[in-house]
């Protein structure tokens, strides 16, 4: 997923439009506001003083805003933009919904975001699960593994059974030299306090890219460091990446527990903190220079007794850029 820097007019029309979707319930909220300064600096190369800019139409905008993938971009933007300080309202809603069907845009996450508003959350929440990158984890997981195999992912995710022997092959990452990509992972995992798959409480191994790409991007386990991890894996992941971006914003900054464990962890309003929106931004940059999808059935066993460093650089992992 490239970001796309759209000609200045465009750019104002879009700015425009995300100020008339973030004012819909009044003043400007901070995640929103600090989106639409993070936007500025790092894709649209603007100054505008956000408080100034006069509200937009669907039409206007329509007639203004070039280009199917710009078009998506911006919705992609406002879908961000409308959980950054929480679940919407559907006020909010309606405005992304107006705008996205001016702009031709048709996505099931704004029926979601609708469920949401409604207060329907469990049905928002299965319907974004079965299209979005868990839903691509569990599908992998049963392609690799078989019914039983799966089966038994699911279980030991749970914390219900465990399998030593599948546990024992990733504890013997604690062997490998240090520097490596496997000792490097093990390391992080006892660091944190992680299960390795295998043991109660593991995940999947079809989701493991998640946890090296914290290791391999120098993310934290932070929400901050979740938002970016995130956004890094959406950078690179081919196919529905937004899905992947949106689930870590629900989950740390719009307070919407979406993981399929018990893990009861949510915050609200993280992209309104000082520079956090940026680094989203500046982390989807950095992941969609990645030449692998790591998401894809990434088979990670051939890569583990490799420097970490060495791994980077085949993959053209670029060192985070200062923002």
């Amino acid at each position: 997923m490239r970001l796309i820097q759209p000609d200045p007019a465009a750019a104002l029309l879009g700015l425009r439009a995300m100020k008339t979707v973030a004012s819909t319930d009044g003043a400007i909220r901070p995640g929103a506001r600090a989106l639409m300064e993070a936007a500025q600096k790092m894709i649209l190369h603007t100054q505008y003083d956000i408080d100034a800019l006069p509200p937009v139409g669907a039409t206007e905008l329509a007639k203004g805003f070039p280009g199917a993938q710009l078009r998506a971009q911006f919705v992609n933007g406002m879908l961000v933009s409308s959980l950054a300080d929480g679940v919407p309202s559907r006020e909010t809603v309606a405005k992304v919904e107006e705008f996205a069907g001016a702009l031709g845009i048709a996505t099931p996450e704004i029926t979601d975001l609708r469920l949401m508003a409604d207060g329907h959350m469990l049905l928002a929440k299965l319907d974004f699960l079965r299209r979005g990158h868990i839903k691509d984890i569990f599908k992998n997981q049963l392609e690799q593994k078989g019914p039983l195999g799966f089966a038994k992912s699911v279980l030991t995710m749970r914390g219900i059974i465990e399998d030593k022997a599948l546990a024992a092959r990733y504890r013997a990452w604690e062997k490998l030299p240090e520097g490596t990509l496997g000792r490097g992972l093990i390391d992080f995992y006892n660091q944190h306090g992680f299960a390795v798959p295998g043991e109660p409480a593991g995940f999947p191994e079809a989701g493991l890219y998640h946890d090296f790409c914290h290791l391999l991007g120098g993310y934290s386990t932070e929400p901050e460091g979740e938002i970016q991890v995130a956004s890094f894996s959406a950078g690179f992941k081919k196919e529905r990446p937004i899905y992947i971006a949106l689930f870590s914003v629900m989950i740390f900054s719009a307070g919407v527990q979406m993981r399929p464990t018990n893990d009861p962890f949510v915050t609200v309003g993280v992209l309104g903190k000082p520079g956090v929106a940026e680094l989203m931004l500046a982390a989807i940059e950095r992941g969609s220079k990645v030449n692998i999808d790591l998401t894809d059935k990434w088979d990670y066993w051939a890569w583990i007794e490799m420097p970490i460093d060495e791994v980077r650089q085949r993959m053209n992992i670029l060192p985070k850029p200062a923002v």
